[in-house]
């Protein structure tokens, strides 16, 4: 027997900083860009009851763990429910069972910061919102660990939420934060844009990027469902967490594809390579970078593990065994 922690989302909450999501989260990309495998999500689908399970893995040798993500979403109503196992990648007994939930925005937002970090240009201080929910909170409590922001400004289509989301973040954050009324106004001479969206369509028009941009787009890896208009993407130095998903499901890259503006060479890197050093990053000043995450194993590994860490650390959690098949594997009957 081997005891496995568990932690639950009320454990998990506030156990990391921000800051310290994007430094294992970074890491972790660091890993992959050397050659850390990992596998683009798979998407189960059920049309009657209507909903999907959904799964996705990685190995981080350095760090000594692997695991990932299996979600479910749909069925019977609004909820998703998000469990991450994760083992020891030197003996493969598992480590803990962790309920996922409330680590999402975070450590999703990590991923969008360290792109940020590694593409867009090191005087950026203006930052477009677009979305107002969870992950839009986690991509900007994130970010704002990377930048030295100076103005926020948050569009979403519902007034009451993007004027809620400023205040929140005006409190918290020494940059100015400004809820506006349209998309346009939010990107219009933004450094840096992020989108975290439930948006079917582009949410903003490419042509109003200014050169210089860089734009992390998180909330669509569908096919036949966009954040970015194929502009955008003609535009940009195009970055995907893993090169695999390109033509699997990142629905902006699939509907220029399909408009003839790019190729499959239009892919630049994978955010790994960037990180590790093995691919360039931004050129110039000028030239606009896209970083299209939809999500992967890597940085819930790395999250995954630094919160094992520090939850063995704090006494927290719930040990239960788990048998190994040497013992358990035996085909009697009690």
């Amino acid at each position: 027997m081997t005891d496995t922690l568990f932690l639950t989302s009320d454990e998990v909450e506030g156990l990391a900083t921000p800051a310290e999501y994007v430094a294992v989260v970074r890491d972790g990309y660091r890993q992959r860009g050397e050659g850390a495998p990992a596998l683009p999500r798979q998407t189960f689908r059920r049309e009657n009851p209507d909903g999907k399970l959904t799964n996705y893995s990685t190995i981080l040798p350095e760090t000594g763990a692997m695991g990932g993500y299996m979600y479910t979403s749909g069925f019977s109503g609004p909820n998703a429910w998000f469990v991450t196992p994760l083992f020891d990648a030197e003996s493969g007994e598992p480590l803990a069972l962790i309920d996922g939930a409330s680590m999402n925005p975070f450590k999703t937002g990590a991923a969008g910061a360290v792109a940020v970090d590694a593409l867009a240009r090191d005087d950026a201080t203006t930052l477009a919102v677009i979305g107002s929910g969870a992950q839009a909170r986690g991509q900007l409590h994130a970010t704002a660990t990377v930048r030295d922001l100076e103005q926020v400004r948050v569009f979403s289509p519902t007034p009451e939420n993007r004027e809620t989301f400023a205040a929140e973040f005006d409190d918290h954050l020494e940059a100015s934060v400004d809820a506006v009324d349209s998309s346009e106004a939010a990107v219009s001479g933004a450094d840096i844009v992020i989108t975290a969206t439930k948006a079917s369509d582009p949410v903003f028009d490419g042509e109003d990027l200014e050169p210089g941009t860089h734009v992390t787009a998180m909330g669509q890896y569908t096919p036949g469902r966009r954040e970015l208009d194929t502009t955008t993407i003609e535009r940009a130095t195009y970055v995907p967490d893993l090169r695999d998903r390109v033509t699997q499901d990142a629905g902006s890259f699939l509907a220029a594809l399909e408009a003839g503006v790019v190729d499959e060479d239009h892919v630049h890197a994978e955010l790994g390579e960037v990180v590790a050093g093995t691919e360039p990053s931004r050129t110039s000043d000028d030239e606009i970078t896209v970083f299209d995450s939809g999500g992967t194993g890597i940085e819930t590994v790395a999250a995954a593990y630094m919160l094992y860490e520090k939850a063995r650390a704090d006494g927290l959690g719930t040990e239960f065994p788990i048998a190994p098949a040497s013992e358990a594997l035996t085909g009697r009957l009690p």
